[in-house]
C-alpha cells in the first residue's frame, strides 16, 4: 500500500507532483468525456450537435454550483484537518452532503423552469427547444447524484488525495463509450432513445462515480469520527459553506460572462471567425489542463497548511506553484504558437476558419504564462478563506476590464479581427502584474507578517 502523502510536513515539490499529477489527468479524461459525447451526438444529427452546444450554458451552471461546492468542502475541511481538529471536519463531510443535496434541489428547480426561455435567447426555436430539453431534463433530474459526488471528491482533495477522482474520470470516459451507443441507438429490451441517451449514459456513470467515491470516503480517516447525527443540519456549519462557496460558484458563472463578452465582439467578424476561435479555444483547453490540476493542488495543500498556521509553507507554495506553471505555460506556448494552423484543422478543414483560429493561438501562445498567476492566486484566497476575492478577480479579470477595452478598441479605434486578442493580452498581462504585486501585501495581511514573497 502506497505511503501517505502529509501536506503539512511533505516538501512542496513533492506534493505538487503529487497532487497535480492526477488532477490533470482527470481533467483530461473528462475533456475526453465531452468529446465523445459530442462525436455520438453527430451520429444522431446535426441538429443534436446544436442541441447539446446549446445546452452547454445551461449545463454551466450545475459546473459553477459544483466548482464553488468542491472549492468550500476542500478548504473547510482541509483546515480542520490543518488545525487537528478532525473530529469538526468530519461534520463538514456530512455537512457538505446536505449542503449538495439543497443546492442539487434549487439547480434542478431552475433548470427545468428556465431553459426554454434561456434557449430563446439563445436563438433555438421550437424544435431546437424540444430536442435541447430532451437532453437538459435528464441531465437536471441527475444534479443530485454530480453534487454529492463533487461534494464527496471535496473531502478526498482536502486531504490530497486526487487520484481518487482521476479514477472514476477515466473508468467513466470508457463506459460512457459503452452506454452511448446503448441508450442512443437501442439493444435488446433497451429502446432507442436518442439524444436522450446521451444524458441517461452520463447519469449512470456519475452514478457509479459516486458509489466509488462514497466507498473512498468510508474508508479514510476521517470515517472516525462520521456518525448517523453528523448528518444533522447544523446552520452555522451551513453558513460557513455557503460564505465559502458562493463567491467561487459566482466567479464561475463570471467565466460564461466572459465567454459571452469574448463572443460578442468575435461575432461583429462573422459566423467562419467565430468557428475559427471556438476551435482554438478547445486546443488551448487541453494545454490548461496542468494549470487547473495546479489549481487543485494549491487549494489542497494551501488548505490545510493554513490550519497548521504554517505560513511559510504557503508562500514557498505559492512562488514554486507559479513557476511550475508558468514554465509549463512557456514551453506549450511554443507548441501552440508554430503548431497553431496545423492544431486547428484538426477540427475543421475550412481554410478560413482556420485562419481565423490561428491567430487566436498564436496570440494566445503569448498570453500563456502569465494564465496561472490567476489559477494559482483564486486557489490561494480560497485557502486562506477570503473567496470574495476571487469573486473580485473574476469580475475584474473576465467582465469590466476586457469589455471596456474592447468597446473601445473595436468601437471607437475600429480595430480589427486579431485586435480582440491582443487586448485581451494587454488586459491580463496588466491585471497579472497587478495581482503578482498584490499578493505579497495580501498574504502578510492575512498571517499578519511582515514578510517578502518574492526574492529579487
Amino acid at each position: 500500500m502506497s505511503k501517505a502523502i502529509k501536506l503539512t510536513k511533505d516538501p512542496i515539490w513533492f506534493l505538487l507532483r503529487k497532487v497535480t499529477i492526477p488532477a490533470s489527468v482527470g481533467s483530461l479524461f473528462q475533456t475526453f468525456y465531452n468529446l465523445v459525447d459530442t462525436w455520438f451526438a453527430g451520429r444522431i444529427s446535426a441538429e443534436a450537435i446544436g442541441a447539446i452546444a446549446k445546452s452547454f450554458p445551461i449545463y454551466f451552471t450545475i459546473i459553477a454550483i459544483g466548482v464553488g461546492l468542491s472549492a468550500g468542502t476542500n478548504t473547510l475541511i482541509g483546515n480542520n484537518i490543518g488545525s487537528k481538529n478532525i473530529r469538526r471536519a468530519s461534520l463538514f463531510v456530512a455537512q457538505s452532503i446536505i449542503y449538495a443535496v439543497a443546492l442539487s434541489i434549487l439547480v434542478t428547480l431552475f433548470g427545468l423552469n428556465v431553459s426554454d426561455f434561456l434557449l430563446s435567447l439563445m436563438g433555438a426555436d421550437q424544435e431546437g427547444i424540444f430536442l435541447s430539453r430532451k437532453y437538459l431534463d435528464i441531465i437536471f433530474y441527475g444534479t443530485i447524484i454530480v453534487l454529492i459526488q463533487i461534494s464527496l471528491n471535496g473531502t478526498l482533495n482536502a486531504q490530497g488525495d486526487t487520484k481518487s477522482y482521476r479514477n472514476v474520470l477515466i473508468f467513466s470516459f470508457f463506459l460512457n463509450i459503452f452506454l452511448n451507443p446503448l441508450f442512443i441507438f437501442g439493444y435488446g429490451f433497451i429502446p432507442a432513445f436518442g439524444i436522450s441517451g446521451l444524458a441517461i449514459a452520463t447519469v449512470i456513470s456519475q452514478f457509479v462515480g459516486l458509489l466509488y467515491l462514497a466507498h473512498k470516503v468510508y474508508s479514510c480517516e476521517l470515517k472516525k469520527y462520521l456518525r448517523p447525527q453528523c448528518f444533522i443540519p447544523k446552520y452555522d456549519l451551513l453558513k460557513e459553506l455557503l460564505y465559502q462557496s458562493t463567491p467561487v460558484m459566482f466567479s464561475m458563472l463570471f467565466i460564461g460572462v466572459g465567454l459571452f463578452n469574448i463572443l460578442y465582439f468575435i461575432g461583429q467578424f462573422g459566423d467562419l471567425a467565430t468557428a475559427g476561435y471556438g476551435a482554438a479555444l478547445r486546443i488551448e483547453q487541453v494545454f490548461l489542463l496542468p494549470v487547473i490540476g495546479l489549481n487543485t493542488a494549491v487549494l489542497s495543500i494551501g488548505g490545510q497548511n493554513f490550519g497548521a498556521k504554517s505560513y511559510d509553507r504557503i508562500r514557498e507554495l505559492y512562488r514554486k506553484a507559479l513557476f511550475f506553471g508558468s514554465s509549463f505555460m512557456i514551453c506549450a506556448g511554443i507548441i501552440i504558437f508554430f503548431g497553431a494552423e496545423g492544431l486547428v484543422s484538426l477540427f475543421t478543414d475550412n481554410s478560413e476558419a482556420i485562419y481565423h483560429g490561428a491567430i487566436y493561438l498564436k496570440v494566445a501562445a503569448l498570453i500563456g504564462p502569465i494564465y496561472p498567476v490567476f489559477f494559482i492566486t483564486t486557489a490561494v484566497f480560497q485557502a486562506v478563506k477570503k473567496p470574495l476575492y476571487s469573486l473580485y478577480l473574476s469580475i475584474l479579470r473576465l467582465t469590466a476590464f476586457p469589455f471596456l477595452s474592447l468597446w473601445y478598441v473595436i468601437n471607437i479605434r475600429g480595430g480589427e479581427y486579431e485586435d480582440i486578442f491582443y487586448t485581451i493580452m494587454v488586459t491580463n498581462w496588466a491585471m497579472g502584474i497587478a495581482v503578482l504585486i498584490f499578493i505579497g501585501y495580501f498574504l502578510n495581511n492575512v498571517f499578519k507578517q511582515n514578510k517578502t514573497l518574492f526574492i529579487y
